[in-house]
């Protein structure tokens, strides 16, 4: 087979590698990617974001918890709800995600290798068709792009041989309603799974060391969650575990603490592990740092200087959106295309728990470890017209602006919505707004957004407190 010679090839077909590979196919260049999955779109269309995020919203309708909480009416499909309504709309949306990236990727002609992908060289990919190792095809190119993601890591002490011990990847393939489910791990990913099920009416144990799940965020918010998920019926032990087993009844665990607990599905969310380990960087010059994570500078060039790593083979943050707006800018700094100077520092996180919680900017512990003077303002789904249509009576918006001159340094939400909500923080934080950008705006009405205004009138009047005081 004649080699052939790209300007571009893309090693992994995820978020990262569709927008970084589409980015420069826009202007011209010549684009491959490799995909070693069935499908493009990595985690994030297939086993991650888009379908976790679809069941959660599945099991709040099938559960009927937005109709109790709005009519007082029980609309619950209970026993009825099997696993083929449960996975219904998962399998309609990660579809219709696959069919647009697929119609992306053929829109600015870019040629696709099926297979797993290694770097020969610093501009030569080898591409294993459909990882055989029997047929390879060698591609060239100008500029490498490596994007190949992460997968669940699989701890010794669980028997993932057992049909009812799951990873993040293998829960979609569920082939029976869970009645009750253990979840190791207090993560993103294992404290969005643990509120989807519970709602479902599953029994939900959560077990993670730490004594505050998601201890990334703004510890009230943390903590509010934490109480909500309680409420919902989710016990959450501070534990570790010291054994497991799979019988022919249950998987049961014995804690560290000695607590024992049996569950007919186990879920363990311990971390992902980044997929590097079939690239062959070596011979390419491409050095890697603290656990095989690919090391980087600030635009993204590895040590090789034609090739460029994006997320989560780079480790944190790891996620869709920030992936995606890494191999943006990594590209149009390789190539020059000179549009977009940075990767914004200020970057949103949104869990979709039940509630949801997002947040951008510096969170209360940080700015007290930095001795920053500071003060919050809160408002309340409750005393807000469209908290009470939506039925949201426990949701809050924090803002924390500097006590000098109101500026604004940080957003946090926790409330139905709050991944949306969290946006118009964000772009204040962008422009290094003070509270007087809430103050002046006019909000449509009602809608959750007016919060904006009356938790920076919340933090005006403690800061004139504080100063009259």
């Amino acid at each position: 087979m004649v080699a052939k010679y790209y300007d571009l090839v893309v090693i992994g077909g995820g978020p990262a590698g569709e927008k970084g590979a589409a980015q420069v196919a826009y202007f011209g260049k010549s684009v491959a990617i490799v995909e070693s999955g069935e499908h493009f779109g990595g985690a994030s269309a297939n086993t991650g974001t888009i379908p976790a995020k679809t069941l959660r919203e599945t099991s709040l309708v099938l559960s009927g918890t937005k109709a109790r909480r709005l009519f007082g009416v029980d609309l619950t499909l209970g026993n009825a709800t099997n696993v083929e309504q449960f996975l219904y709309q998962e399998r309609k949306v990660k579809e219709a995600e696959r069919d647009r990236i697929d119609r992306n990727i053929t829109h600015h002609g870019i040629d696709t290798y099926r297979g797993v992908g290694s770097l020969v060289d610093a501009h030569t990919v080898r591409v294993e068709v459909n990882g055989s190792g029997e047929e390879t095809v060698e591609i060239h190119a100008e500029i490498v792009l490596l994007c190949t993601g992460s997968s669940p890591r699989h701890p010794g002490e669980y028997p993932f041989h057992d049909p009812r011990v799951y990873d993040s990847d293998t829960i979609l393939s569920l082939t029976q309603m869970p009645r009750r489910m253990v979840v190791i791990g207090g993560g993103v990913i294992g404290t969005e799974y643990a509120c989807t099920f519970a709602t479902l009416g599953a029994e939900v144990t959560v077990i993670d060391r730490k004594e505050l799940l998601l201890g990334f965020l703004d510890h009230e918010i943390a903590r509010s969650l934490m109480g909500r998920m309680r409420g919902n019926g989710i016990s959450i032990h501070c534990d570790g575990v010291a054994k497991c087993e799979a019988n022919d009844d249950v998987v049961a665990l014995t804690l560290s603490s000695g607590s024992q607990l049996e569950c007919d599905a186990l879920l363990v969310c311990a971390g992902r592990t980044s997929n590097v380990e079939r690239l062959n960087l070596g011979v390419a010059g491409v050095e890697t740092g603290a656990r095989g994570l690919i090391k980087v500078d600030d635009n993204y060039r590895t040590t090789a200087p034609n090739i460029y790593a994006v997320g989560d083979v780079i480790g944190f943050p790891a996620l869709a959106s920030t992936s995606m707006e890494q191999a943006r800018f990594a590209m149009v700094n390789a190539f020059k295309l000179g549009y977009k100077q940075s990767v914004i520092p200020v970057l949103p996180y949104g869990v979709y728990s039940i509630p949801e919680v997002s947040m951008a900017g510096a969170t209360e512990e940080e700015l007290r470890e930095r001795g920053v003077d500071y003060i919050a303002g809160r408002a309340y789904y409750r005393d807000h017209p469209r908290g009470m249509i939506m039925g949201e009576g426990e949701g809050f918006l924090k803002l924390l602006f500097s006590f000098e001159d109101l500026q604004l340094l940080g957003v946090h939400v926790i409330g139905e919505q709050a991944t949306e909500l969290v946006h118009v923080g964000l772009m204040a934080l962008m422009m290094e707004a003070h509270g007087q950008l809430f103050i002046r705006a006019c909000f449509n009405y009602p809608t959750l957004g007016d919060l904006y205004k009356y938790a920076t009138y919340d933090a005006m009047g403690k800061r004139q407190q504080r100063i009259t005081s």
